[in-house]
């Protein structure tokens, strides 16, 4: 049981506000990576990476985006568009679909010593989805936050 399962917000909110972490990133000498691989995403992809075309926090299907491309990177917040495992209210894991998704990373800050995206959130718009900025992947801890 990955995210939001607990919650029923499963495929709904893979939010995650990603607090990430740099580590190790690529791109342009001050550029704002994704954050590292820490805590429960230390089995990720694409944290530590500016503009990664993957984002998996290392559990199922329903915590991986790919296929990303990124509309924006850079200012206080980045927006792409990308695919992960949609599943509905009453559904398992084993039901979900691979539908589109928009992902938003935010939070434009320091972890340790380096300057990034501390947060990342991806949800799924067609179905009556919205950008949450409380439920996320704290990336700088390796955890996950849900604040009402």
């Amino acid at each position: 049981m990955d995210r939001w399962r607990a919650t029923g917000r499963v495929g709904a909110v893979l939010s995650g506000l990603v607090l990430l972490a740099a580590c190790g990133a690529s791109g342009a000498p001050g550029a704002l990576p994704l954050g590292r691989l820490t805590g429960t995403f230390s089995a990720g992809q694409g944290f530590g990476r500016v503009e990664p075309s993957r984002i998996f926090n290392g559990g199922d299907p329903t915590g991986l985006v790919s296929h990303i491309a990124w509309t924006s990177w850079g200012g206080a917040t980045a927006v792409g568009t990308g695919i992960s495992d949609y599943v509905g209210p009453d559904q398992t894991v084993a039901g979900g679909t691979e539908e589109p998704v928009t992902v938003v990373a935010f939070g434009v800050g320091t972890c340790g010593d380096r300057r990034m995206y501390r947060a990342v959130e991806w949800y799924f718009p067609h179905h009556g989805m919205t950008f949450d900025l409380h439920h996320y992947e704290d990336i700088c801890t390796g955890t996950y936050v849900l604040s009402p």
